[in-house]
């Protein structure tokens, strides 16, 4: 072991820092861009006569809808604007059909499978962990998801009921799908079933900080491949506005939006009417929305720049990384099968990843060689002492 790496280790270790990065979450200053949020005076009128402190409209206010009509680019009968996360609509999507299905619901078939995109998101398999429906991880590339391994997975599997994505900065290895990828996933699940769901956890729709290639509303490319009829799309005001008090939006066709009502109007008394007002109030349409994000943009950006010029500091002798254009995460690749052991060697200096396994289903990584760095939530200095770790940690493990 080279002995100013282990020089380097034991200064870090005595210095008592305590760094966490596991989750992509804004830092204070991102969430400071919508305190006026805070402060609107609404009235408790909204159109159609509606009275926003109390029960009703299972699907959101009307002029919310409208919003969520035009930021999905699906007609507003196909919306529902909600609360919380898209993580929510997702969950709520998937026990809809585990409950009712629309043939035959998922509880009853036997063995019932789902797609899961790798590296993906941890939440979204805890979903199905939930649900006891066996994940099938699928490769993912540069223009979205793995269609050959797709067309095989779908060959050689039975009771296959859907897959999820996250079509544009895909957390947390950034891809952005491209319309061709999507039409040709389109093509290859509805062969395989007219029921096969294919979820759009659509979580950084809005989240650019760099020039990101153009992509149709996913929504659009399903009407163009006459595929609505499979298609949800969820996305959230999450990381626009604050941290589970956005709101949520979500477009399908008849048949899932009654599935999803059917179990919303079970667990949810009524939507927060009064904040959609609120959001109403404070980003009004499309454009405003963008020129938001644009700020969150500005204070983003400079953390995975840095990031960047970090990794590059040490080239790729020891690995390889993804560099998106939005979204929240970077996808480290060891050259080595060390990424559980670089994991601890930061824990031991101070500085807390996300488990380098949780990025796979069930949290096995056959090739322990994939971790995601999630640098939003803290400042940028302690963002470079945590880079600074992270690479001390990389290089022990590789040459360890």
């Amino acid at each position: 072991m080279n002995d100013l790496l282990l020089k380097k280790y034991e200064d870090f270790r005595s210095r008592n820092i305590n760094i966490d990065i596991t989750r992509g979450k804004p830092e204070a200053s991102q969430l400071d861009l919508s305190n006026d949020l805070l402060n609107i005076e609404i009235d408790h009128i909204a159109e159609n006569n509606v009275d926003i402190r109390n029960y009703g409209e299972p699907l959101g206010l009307i002029e919310a809808r409208r919003f969520g009509s035009e930021l999905l680019d699906a007609p507003v009968e196909n919306i529902i604007t909600g609360e919380q996360s898209s993580l929510l609509l997702s969950y709520q999507t998937i026990l809809a059909h585990y409950l009712f299905g629309k043939s035959t619901p998922w509880k009853d078939i036997k063995n019932p499978k789902f797609i899961c995109p790798v590296p993906g998101f941890d939440r979204h398999f805890q979903i199905f962990e939930d649900f006891k429906i066996e994940m099938i991880p699928l490769p993912l590339v540069e223009e979205g998801l793995d269609l050959k391994a797709l067309g095989d997975i779908l060959e050689t599997h039975e009771n296959v009921m859907g897959i999820i994505c996250v079509p544009r900065h895909s957390n947390p290895s950034g891809e952005v799908y491209s319309d061709a990828n999507i039409k040709q996933m389109f093509d290859i699940t509805k062969k395989y079933s007219e029921e096969f769901l294919i979820l759009f956890d659509n979580a950084y729709l809005f989240h650019d900080f760099l020039p990101t290639k153009a992509q149709t509303p996913v929504w659009k490319l399903a009407e163009e491949s006459g595929s609505t009829h499979q298609v949800v799309v969820a996305t959230s005001f999450s990381k626009v506005t604050f941290g589970g008090g956005g709101l949520t939006f979500m477009a399908a066709d008849a048949e899932n939006l009654e599935l999803i009502k059917r179990i919303r109007t079970s667990m949810v008394i009524c939507p927060d009417k009064v904040n959609q007002i609120r959001h109403l109030k404070f980003i009004a349409s499309k454009d405003a929305v963008l020129a938001h994000m644009q700020k969150h943009a500005a204070l983003v950006r400079p953390k995975f720049e840095l990031v960047y010029e970090k990794l590059d500091s040490i080239g790729d002798i020891f690995g390889s990384y993804t560099k998106p254009t939005g979204g929240y995460f970077i996808t480290y690749k060891t050259k080595k099968p060390i990424a559980n052991k670089v994991n601890q060697l930061c824990k031991e200096m101070g500085v807390l990843l996300t488990p380098a396994s949780a990025i796979f289903p069930y949290g096995h990584n056959p090739d322990d060689n994939l971790m995601r760095i999630a640098p939003t939530f803290i400042t940028i200095n302690e963002l470079k002492i945590a880079m600074d770790v992270f690479l001390i940690a990389v290089q022990m493990a590789h040459n360890d």
